[in-house]
């Protein structure tokens, strides 16, 4: 329903702000990450998720587009709530969440309270393609900034495949090191037998 808010800060603690749109007072919801974000600032852009429960209707805000896109994807899973969410955000950065995600690292997230081994690994399991897909931890330089119309074709290509995107990425940019002339088709075939 709502995308985002923006407005200044007329109020913020660690776990909440009330954003003033045009004389309307938002509370919202904050993890640490946002907070840290939004501390030093009067006014600014909270990306929202509104909540809608039998007994309440919660606004939830993110500083950046990709901690809205994680918290979605944790709450999708179950036995994770929008206050769990919360507080995996609040004790882990985006990047380390996706990292630990994608490398399959449960441990990482049963570390949080209130997260046991059974959800932290179902988290990992549904999440681990979705979130690779947000925001690939692969080590390497982004293939968007590489300037290269070569490796986006050819990651394209892969994920069209249902590869995974920093897989893919991992094996495209081993092989065009390797072999700066290689030609499109050869560079996919190649990604594909190195996955």
């Amino acid at each position: 329903m709502y995308a985002y808010l923006k407005g200044s800060f007329a109020h913020k603690t660690p776990s909440s702000v009330i954003v003033d749109v045009h004389g309307v007072g938002y509370e919202v919801n904050i993890s640490l990450n946002t907070y840290s974000s939004i501390e030093h600032k009067s006014e600014g852009l909270l990306f929202v998720h509104l909540l809608v429960r039998e007994d309440a209707q919660l606004l939830y805000g993110f500083a950046e587009a990709k901690e809205k896109e994680i918290f979605l994807g944790l709450i999708s899973v179950s036995g994770i709530g929008a206050g769990t969410a919360r507080l995996i955000l609040s004790y882990m950065k985006p990047d380390e969440i996706v990292a630990a995600i994608t490398r399959g690292d449960a441990k990482s997230l049963e570390r949080i309270r209130g997260i046991g081994k059974k959800t932290a690994e179902r988290a990992v399991l549904e999440l681990k393609d979705k979130l690779g897909k947000v925001m690939p931890d692969t080590g390497l330089e982004p293939l968007k900034d590489a300037g290269s119309t070569l490796k986006q074709d050819a990651l394209s290509a892969l994920q069209s495949l249902g590869i995974n995107r920093s897989q893919a990425e991992q094996a495209i940019q081993k092989i065009a090191t390797q072999e700066p002339d290689i030609a499109l088709e050869q560079l996919i075939k190649k990604a594909l037998k190195a996955l």
